[in-house]
């Protein structure tokens, strides 16, 4: 069986891209400290779990198993934070098409939406995450109020977008107003990638 690494992605940007609502100094912390210290972390805890296997040993499995909960999601999340994020001038910032619809469709108007979802990422207690993701078995959007990576979500979701609200996100450009870093990322929101994912749903 082939063994599979995580690995840092590129970010589709360039570190100075996101300014002013997001700093150089922010998404150079952010990405190259605390993303690939996730990554490293998981592929510590998967190279545990394979040498354990190989030589028939014992883990403790409940220690080792909540950790690469923890790293993974934290991986997977900040891949696909980057990606739902686009510089100001991109033109790629204000949401159109199905997701547009299907948003109106859910929340009742776009306003109703982004209030829901600020709310649900202002109110975020300590470390964690607002999500959009639509629901494959109901074939509805949700948002989802996860603490750190992984406690809250709930399967049969996929992500469309996510915020990032531990303080590494904005404590640098934003001390600890986080509803002010909420209100500025709306400008960096990539709605093409989110239209993107919401099309392979």
């Amino acid at each position: 069986m082939e063994k599979i690494l995580y690995k840092l992605p590129d970010l589709p940007y360039g570190y100075k891209d996101l300014e002013p609502y997001m700093s150089e100094e922010v998404l150079k912390l952010h990405h190259d400290k605390h993303h690939a210290g996730y990554v490293s972390a998981a592929n510590a805890l998967q190279e545990k779990i394979w040498e354990a296997r190989e030589k028939k040993t014992a883990l403790d499995y409940k220690s080792v198993l909540k950790s690469l909960s923890f790293n993974a999601a934290g991986h997977i999340l900040h891949e696909t934070f980057w990606k739902v994020m686009a510089p100001q001038n991109s033109g790629k910032n204000k949401p159109s098409g199905k997701i547009l619809k299907a948003i109106e469709e859910n929340f009742g108007s776009w306003e109703r939406f982004k209030i829901e979802f600020t709310e649900t990422a202002k109110s975020v207690e300590g470390s964690g995450w607002a999500i959009l993701a639509f629901h494959k078995e109901h074939g509805n959007l949700n948002i989802i109020q996860v603490e750190k990576h992984n406690v809250n979500f709930y399967p049969e979701q996929a992500i469309l977008l996510c915020l990032d609200v531990w303080e590494h996100a904005y404590y640098l450009d934003y001390k600890n107003d986080r509803a002010k870093f909420i209100e500025n990322w709306w400008n960096i929101v990539n709605w093409d990638e989110v239209e993107k994912r919401f099309n392979k749903t």
